[in-house]
């Protein structure tokens, strides 16, 4: 294992093109005059780079998301992305009365440019890729917590955008449905080349799955560190290498709760 650890960049490098992502001094009030939501983020994001992003509950993790998303703006500093992304939210808010087939195509259809056979085929294969190809015509109320994430997962993809955006979509799974979507998210990740920020509360989870970790502190929330991982072999949850940086970021997070709580 090669653990590089240090500060986030002040600012962006130069050469913004090359970037999926950059967030250049992106600062959040929610009202005039209120409290600091997000303080100063700048950071860059490789095309094809998988960045986990941790941090106590309420330092803006999901705020930062929905910026990037398009759902709210920042109230200084810009946002750049080389594609529009896609968001995905712990909840899976699939159409109830659609199957999980039609839950795909319906992704497929507002994207335009297929036709209904299209449509159908492209829902299958993407099924099949987080392992549904038997789940076409079930509806969501047929399909397990874990089930209904693989379909939000199919769905994400069907939209055909190359930056993914995932807001503790785990947390609310058992710990060997969240272990079997770890493999099945990366084997996705690996071969689409999508750039992902990963949202958790879980260090483990992060360490699990990204390249490089970042720390958030407590409000305003800022970036405060940061760790490059290589894990060499196959990357587990319970993989003793995954272990022990997990225990390090873990340390930093309790020291970043300690000191807001003061």
């Amino acid at each position: 294992m090669t653990v590089t650890t240090g500060p986030v960049a002040d600012s962006p490098a130069e050469g913004r093109q090359e970037y999926a992502v950059t967030i250049d001094h992106v600062s959040k009030r929610y009202v005039q005059d209120g409290p600091i939501v997000l303080e100063d983020l700048c950071l860059d994001v490789r095309p094809g780079e998988f960045v986990s992003i941790v941090g106590a509950s309420g330092c803006g993790k999901s705020t930062l998301l929905n910026i990037l998303a398009g759902l709210d703006k920042p109230t200084t500093g810009t946002i750049a992305t080389s594609d529009r992304p896609t968001l995905i939210f712990q909840e899976p808010a699939l159409m109830p009365w659609l199957t999980a087939g039609r839950n795909v195509e319906l992704a497929l259809y507002l994207r335009g440019g297929m036709t209904r056979a299209q449509r159908k085929a492209r829902a299958q294969e993407l099924l099949a890729m987080v392992n549904l190809d038997r789940s076409y015509n079930q509806r969501p109320h047929e399909l397990s917590g874990g089930m209904r994430q693989r379909v939000a997962i199919a769905r994400a993809l069907a939209q055909g955008r190359s930056i993914l955006l995932m807001d503790e979509p785990f947390a609310a799974l058992d710990a060997i449905t969240r272990d079997l979507l770890h493999d099945e998210l990366t084997l996705i990740w690996e071969e689409t080349g999508l750039t992902v920020l990963f949202v958790t509360h879980n260090v483990r989870e992060a360490v699990r799955l990204g390249q490089r970790v970042l720390l958030m502190s407590s409000r305003p929330g800022r970036f405060i560190r940061q760790w490059d991982v290589r894990i060499d072999g196959t990357r587990r949850i319970d993989s003793p290498a995954v272990a022990d940086l997990a225990s390090q970021i873990t340390d930093d997070l309790r020291e970043e709760i300690r000191r807001h709580a003061k």
